[in-house]
């Protein structure tokens, strides 16, 4: 292979990631201009945010102390996980989803410098990520600071290289470990796992001191500021690094770029087979499973049962699904405590319910409405229209009622009018999610769920935001005021209206 062909192949990379965040901003490839100015807006908004969220901690480089190290390095620690978690999916898609695998394996070129590239093309564009998302709070640092706060720029890409790094070797051993068929589906859950796993860890620890859902409230406690090492222990390194030390700096990147060197090396060599054993399993499917038992349940019922199905099977589903379920982790972990205290932890428990289920209906509906993979043969089943889309939102109903019955179970058990209350507002958020996404719906696969919000910025925005106001009015009714709860209904009632709109259709 000729450095010429390897430069091609590294153009044609490029290309691809560029028409891939051209999607995430507009949903298409064209609209360069628009999708540059909703960039520049979004990084004006991070930045306002980054200017009040790291005002405390920019004299941390003249004057260190454990504390604020402390909480800097659980900034870092939760980007790190962050950026683990992604580079761990984009590592499965690039042995599962990319359509290209099959030309590159039967080119002249040799597979394993291309899968090297590709590797390296995954932390590349982790390091691009982490420098827009953090970034704007590294510049504010420097502003608030100095300048040396730039330095972490290189911390930066020494996480991201790390992370990539760890992903890579992650993966291939879940590949040994579970084989071809279930490694997608397990790669997914523990990347949905590690990207939520910090910010969970520090809820629990500052439920379990009694300190709510505040999660860094914990660190700002004294007991563990004491227990926490010496300035020039190499736990700080990081943030040391970070306000200008230039040998750590170095130090670290030369250990991240080494780390990630070999583990391409190592692992661009066994990639070529690994795909073509993923490959095979998708083509083959799940050999010796049991056949099929037909039952009789109707139409609409084989329906309901087909979107179920669908629902549970799909892996990057339930890498999404389970990342917005692990954040009920703490609200649980608060019922639990509060049983026998006479505590009444609904007022902030309920509003997170709601706002999940919200959350998690409308990802659903888009699923079942707008991804159906077969819509001709949907279309020929003896069923109408009507009864296709009602059996649909059932199914989407189900999944959410699902991990919330547990749930709302549990708040009955302290507090049964803050149960009603959460039913009620569960099932409005989920309505809602639904209602717009039948407003917006449109033709999709499934396999484009990663990118269902770029399809309509309106319906995007409309689904959060009355997400926030059922969850809002929720939570002042179980606060125990109720007339006050009415004016977020009111704002939920109005995002509703003003959605339908603007929509294309309306269904």
């Amino acid at each position: 292979m000729t450095s010429a062909s390897l430069t091609w192949f590294a153009r044609q990379e490029m290309r691809l990631t560029w028409r891939e965040w051209l999607w995430w901003l507009r949903g298409h490839r064209h609209g360069v201009l628009r999708a540059a100015l909703f960039a520049v807006v979004a990084l004006a908004g991070l930045h306002l945010i980054a200017g009040f969220s790291v005002a405390s901690l920019a004299s941390v480089a003249d004057a260190p102390d454990r504390g604020r190290f402390l909480l800097l390095t659980a900034a870092a620690a939760m980007a790190w996980m962050l950026m683990l978690s992604q580079a761990m999916e984009s590592v499965t898609r690039v042995l599962y989803a990319r359509g290209d695998v099959d030309l590159i394996l039967s080119s002249p070129a040799p597979a394993r410098a291309l899968f090297a590239l590709r590797l390296a093309g995954i932390a590349a564009g982790s390091t691009a990520m982490a420098f827009l998302v953090v970034g704007p709070f590294v510049n504010m640092l420097a502003i608030k600071g100095g300048a040396q706060w730039l330095w972490a720029y290189g911390v930066l890409a020494a996480m991201s290289a790390s992370a990539a790094a760890l992903a890579i070797l992650a993966t291939l051993a879940l590949f040994r470990i579970a084989g071809p068929q279930r490694t997608r589906l397990a790669a997914q859950i523990v990347a949905a796992v590690v990207g939520a796993a910090i910010v969970i860890g520090l809820q629990v620890v500052a439920i379990m001191g009694h300190q709510g859902l505040e999660r860094f409230d914990v660190l700002r406690s004294e007991v563990v500021i004491a227990a926490t090492p010496m300035l020039d222990s190499p736990v700080w390194w990081p943030v040391r690094a970070a306000t200008g030390e230039v040998a750590l700096v170095a130090g670290l990147l030369v250990a991240a770029l080494a780390l990630l060197g070999a583990t391409i090396a190592g692992a661009s060599r066994r990639f070529a087979d690994l795909v073509i054993a993923a490959s095979m399993t998708r083509t083959t499917g799940r050999g010796g499973a049991r056949p099929a038992r037909f039952v009789a349940v109707g139409p609409a019922g084989a329906l309901r049962a087909k979107e179920l199905k669908l629902l549970a099977r799909d892996p990057w589903l339930l890498s999404q699904t389970l990342m917005q379920l692990l954040y009920l982790i703490p609200p649980a972990l608060l019922l639990w405590q509060s049983f026998g205290k006479g505590a009444n932890p609904a007022p902030l428990i309920v509003p997170v319910l709601v706002m999940a289920a919200g959350q998690l209906a409308g990802g659903l509906a888009w699923l079942a409405i707008s991804g159906e993979d077969a819509p001709d043969l949907v279309a020929t089943a003896p069923l109408s229209a009507s009864a296709v889309l009602q059996a649909k939102i059932q199914a989407v109903l189900i999944a959410v009622a699902l991990p919330m019955a547990p749930l709302v179970f549990a708040v009955a058990l302290l507090s049964p009018a803050a149960a009603g209350i959460a039913t009620v507002a569960i099932l409005a958020a989920a309505a809602s999610a639904t209602a717009i996404q039948l407003l917006f719906k449109t033709t999709a696969k499934r396999a484009a769920f990663r990118r269902r919000q770029t399809a309509s910025r309106v319906a995007t925005f409309a689904e959060a935001l009355v997400s926030i106001a059922w969850a809002a009015a929720a939570g002042l009714a179980a606060a125990g005021s109720p007339l006050i709860a009415l004016v977020p209904v009111a704002a939920a009632l109005g995002v509703l209206a003003i959605a339908r709109t603007f929509a294309p259709s309306r269904a």
